[in-house]
This record gives C-alpha cells, structure tokens and sequence, in this order.
C-alpha cells in the first residue's frame, strides 16, 4: 500500500468517525469552507447554487445528503424533500431539458430498511421519479457501497420501465463493473461512471489506485462505444483527456456524453470545459449530513484534500 492509498484508507476510516466529526463541525472554520463544498443546508441553498452554475452554462444534480436511513419517517422526508426540491427548480425555469436533475441514494429513501427495504426504496424512488417527470428532467440513482449494487441495479431495472432516462453510477474500483458496462451500454442508458468512494475490502474491489484507474478507462472504452450516454464523473486531466480522445473516435457529438464534476472542485476547469461546448454537469450536494459525504470526496483523491486543506489554510 503506498502513500496515496494508505491517506485514502485513514480518510475513510474518519469518516465514520463521530468523535472527528463533532470536532470538526464545531470549529469555527468548517462552516465558512464547507460552504466552499456543500453550498447549504436547505432547498433554498441548492437552488440558489443550481441558479448561480445554469449561469455558467454549467449543468447540475443535486443531491439531498443522508444514507443508510433506518427510520421510516426519514425515509419519507427524503422524499418530500427531493419533491420539493424539483417543484423549486422547476419554478426557477432550471429543469428544462434536463438542465437540473437530482441524484438519489437508494439508501436513504428505505433501502437499508430491516423489513420489505427494497420495495419501499422502489415506491419511494418512483414518487421522485414521476415529480422529476412533471418537472421535464430526469433522476440518477447514487452508487453505494457494494453490498446494494445488486439491489441498486435491479431497483434500476424496474424504474426504467416506466422512466426509461432514469440515470445509472458505476463505479470502477469495482471488479464486476466492466460486465455492468457492457450490460448498461444501451440505447437511451444513461450512466455516470466515477471511481468510487467506499472502503470495500480486496475480493470485490481494486485496492491501488493505479488500478482504479485502469479500470475506469476499461469501463469508459466499453460506455464510448456503446449506445447510451456516458456521464465522465472525473476530476482527472488524463482521464478527461482520454474520455475526449475515445468520443472522437466513435464520432460522438458533443451532446451525446457529458463530464460531471464537484460542486468546489476545479470550479475554473469546469466552467473552461462548457466553454469549449461540452455538456459539463456539477453535483450539488445539500442537507446538514454534509461531514460523510465530505470525508470520501477528500478520500477519491489525494488533490481533493489537498484543496479542502488550503481552504482551511486561507481562512484560518
């Protein structure tokens, strides 16, 4: 294990940390520079950030932070808020042609529930589905870790049939996930591959990071030259320069694949990728669960801490 993985390892170690977190979140200063990140803690703040980046020729998805949900009520709270979420957007003008679209953990909406989760994660995801429909955009379902792919995947499998645009995540550092590209790379598919962000242990998943990567070109050459529509979820230069060299190649026009990126993450490179006409798409997220999501997205990758850590620096 090198450096690199070794940080990656101790990241996600923290990050179910409560003692660290509590720490952190009682700073005076994480506030200020998680705003950098999560731009709030309200549907207001989500919209806002949505209303601030559409004006950048930016795209967005938003998601409303939370996982693992073992309560029903909280369950159906993530919901009405996903609908609430869409109504405001759609009241803003920001979901036409999928401008604004909103991303959803399965877990968060009752898949973790002890009794019938996955039914329940199923009518809670259609209810967010059939609001994203009236709003004229469309849902992506997150990725967790690998023990919910199967059922992700087959909760997928079901909303596509009534909301065929339903978007899929695939995660590289996965080894099963080349055979989920070649199973997805579909007509009207739309699948956003990333690297992935969970601590999953050496049977299921690539432990170096250089085979993470290796993986994700593998995963990008089969989604290029397959039928559906690739979302390129990378901060990478090599890998965003690999995603372009592989759609010219199969003549892809530029509507026809987007790149995604971090809400706070190379801001300036995002806004330079719309520029040059690429769809370029930014995940929002919101909610007060903020310090989870933050420690893995410091985990994807060492530069991602390095930012958060000269945040910190400037404002401390």
């Amino acid at each position: 294990m090198d450096a690199s993985d070794l940080l990656r390892s101790s990241l996600l170690h923290l990050s179910d940390s409560s003692l660290v977190r509590s720490t952190i979140e009682k700073a005076p200063v994480s506030r200020h520079v998680v705003q950098r990140y999560v731009p709030g803690t309200d549907v207001a703040h989500a919209v806002q950030a949505a209303a601030e980046l559409r004006a950048t020729n930016r795209q967005v998805t938003i998601d409303y932070l939370g996982e693992d949900t073992l309560d029903a009520g909280q369950a159906a709270h993530t919901v009405d808020t996903y609908v609430g979420l869409l109504r405001a957007l759609k009241a803003r003008d920001l979901t036409r042609f999928g401008a604004a679209e909103v991303s959803v953990k399965l877990s968060a909406v009752g898949q973790a529930l002890p009794k019938d989760g996955e039914k329940i994660a199923l009518d809670n995801a259609r209810r967010i589905c059939e609001i994203a429909h009236e709003a004229d955009t469309t849902v992506t379902l997150d990725m967790e870790d690998h023990t919910t792919t199967d059922s992700t995947l087959s909760i997928l499998a079901e909303l596509r049939k009534d909301f065929p645009e339903t978007g899929a995540v695939l995660q590289s550092y996965l080894h099963r996930t080349e055979a989920d590209c070649k199973d997805l790379a579909t007509a009207g598919s739309r699948v956003r591959l990333c690297k992935g962000a969970y601590k999953e242990p050496a049977s299921v998943a690539y432990q170096d990071a250089e085979d993470v990567d290796l993986s994700y070109v593998r995963c990008l050459k089969i989604l290029m030259a397959g039928e559906g529509y690739p979302m390129i979820a990378s901060h990478d230069p090599r890998l965003i320069d690999i995603a372009r060299a592989l759609a010219s190649r199969h003549g892809r026009e530029p509507d026809s694949y987007e790149f995604q990126m971090l809400y706070g993450i190379r801001p300036e490179e995002q806004t330079r990728i719309a520029d040059r006409g690429h769809q370029m798409r930014v995940y929002i997220p919101f909610g007060e669960e903020w310090y989870g999501y933050l420690m893995r997205r410091m985990a994807e990758r060492p530069a991602n801490l390095a930012f958060f850590l000269r945040s910190l620096a400037s404002k401390g």
